[in-house]
This record gives structure tokens, sequence and C-alpha cells, in this order.
């Protein structure tokens, strides 16, 4: 075993469908996911429809380069486009936000931690499902993290997908 995996999903294409597809293939490949609940946003970076966004936690068999990889054919297998501006539409975006303990960059804009932690939409569904997990070259946990982030304590609406 490789490592515990902390992923951020997300979906402003078809949202559900996506991000229910991404965590049926998860589990099919990963075994047991831990999911957060699933949040809608609003775009940022450009003008666009709101992003379902959610975290999922893996025991991933996979080094982190490999794992990226993985997580690459399966955004391209939902019709990923990564011909267009950084901050667009996307029908399914997964990144490796830690991954154990790790810091690290490598191929294919794989950064650990990631950049985005800072993002609400991102630290906000990973400090559900991880409080207690500590991201490295910072110290302090998810959930401490969360608790000092400016959109802590507004609400949010989430969403459930069924199907």
């Amino acid at each position: 075993m490789s490592g515990r995996a902390y992923l951020s999903l997300g979906s402003n294409v078809e949202p559900e469908k996506h991000l229910r597809a991404a965590v049926a293939a998860l589990r099919e490949r990963f075994g047991r996911v831990l999911v957060s609940p699933v949040y809608r946003t609003p775009a940022v970076g450009f003008d666009g429809p709101d992003f379902l966004n959610a975290a999922a936690v893996i025991a991933s068999d996979l080094e982190p380069q490999a794992l990226n990889d993985w997580l690459h054919a399966l955004e391209d297998a939902h019709g990923r486009d990564r011909g267009g501006s950084r901050f667009s539409d996307r029908t399914l975006d997964i990144d490796i936000v830690l991954f154990d303990d790790r810091v690290l960059a490598g191929a294919g804009n794989l950064r650990i931690p990631r950049p985005e932690l800072r993002h609400a939409f991102v630290l906000r569904p990973l400090a559900d499902i991880a409080p207690d997990a500590v991201v490295p070259g910072d110290g302090r946990t998810l959930a401490a993290l969360w608790a000092a982030h400016p959109d802590h304590g507004t609400p949010a609406e989430t969403v459930a997908l069924e199907g």
C-alpha cells in the first residue's frame, strides 16, 4: 500500500452524473472511498455555472504520480477538455490535495499539498471528512485551517448525489 490520498472533486457540466460516476470508478479501483458532502459553489476565475464540489479519501496502492495519471485518464474518459483556459467549465476535475505527509511537485500539474487548499470549495469538504489530517509544511490540521478560513461559518448549500 502506497498511502492515503485526499482528493478534491468538482464538476459544473452535468455535475451530478460526472461526480456519481467518478465516485463509482474510485470505489471500483480502490475499494472503500470516504466521500464528503457535496457542496454547490460559484465558479472561481470565470463566469460559468455553479460547481458541485466534494472530497474523497482513498487508500491508494499507487504512488502519487501514477495516481495523478490514473485520475487524469478518468477525467479524460468523462470528456475533460485540457485545451482551453485553466479557469473554465469542467465535466470532471479531480486533484490530489494531500498524500500522507508528502510534499512534492511532479508532472501534469501535480503539486502536493495542492495550492487550491486555500479555497473553501476544496478545504471545507476535506475538513468534513478528515479534520485531523495534518497539512505537511504547514503543521495545522484541516479542521484548524478551515476554522481560520474567511468563509468558515458561512452557510453552504449541499446537494445529494441521487442515483
